[in-house]
């Protein structure tokens, strides 16, 4: 007997290519310093905004909804209360997320060596209130798919958070020396309770 698999069971794997070469271009972040040195200050944010954001996230969204498309076995059963509790996380994640860009405004996007520090609000807390909503909404996005890709995708996003942040975290040593500081005194994901 002869078993037909679908497109989409014959490439299942295939998400994983889009999905880790948007996140190695998103990270050309972490690497501006490194790109300002070889062309320059504004060829580096070019260079930088071009990986990221043209190539990198529309790779990266491209590698996770093939995931999440993908017929996949699934890794628990979910009810409704876990899909609720996926709509809170996603909500949750989605404040800081969506926050965080409009206190570093075009410095996310178009970073660039004569960036200057941001301290104020979600900052004062966390040093990457950012990723932090990106984590929340990964972990809410896994209550409501619970499938192995989704699964298999969102871990490798976590991954990568991590990673990413820390990597990030040494070109804006190089960018804004202040940046040391301020690491020593602020938690990188979970914020401490401030008295």
């Amino acid at each position: 007997m002869t078993t037909v698999h679908s497109p989409w069971q014959c490439a299942m794997e295939l998400f994983l290519i889009p999905l880790i070469f948007g996140f190695i271009f998103t990270g050309a972040s972490a690497f501006t310093t490194v790109y300002s040195r070889r062309f320059g200050e504004r060829g580096g944010t070019i260079v930088t905004a071009i990986l990221r954001n043209l190539l990198g996230i529309p790779l990266g969204v491209i590698g996770y909804v093939w995931a999440w498309m993908i017929p996949s076995q699934w890794v628990f059963t979910s009810n409704t209360i876990l899909t609720t509790l996926g709509w809170v996380l996603i909500v949750a994640g989605a404040v800081p997320l969506l926050v965080g860009h409009l206190y570093v405004q075009m410095r996310s996007h178009f970073p660039s060596v004569k960036d200057t520090l941001v301290r104020h609000g979600l900052y004062a807390w966390v040093r990457h209130p950012i990723y932090a909503g990106l984590l929340l909404v990964l972990a809410g996005l896994i209550l409501l798919r619970p499938t192995l890709t989704v699964l298999i995708a969102s871990v490798a996003a976590v991954i990568w958070v991590f990673v990413q942040a820390r990597l990030e975290e040494i070109d804006l040593v190089q960018r804004i020396p202040e940046y040391r500081d301020y690491m020593r005194e602020v938690p990188r994901f979970i914020p401490r309770g401030h008295c």
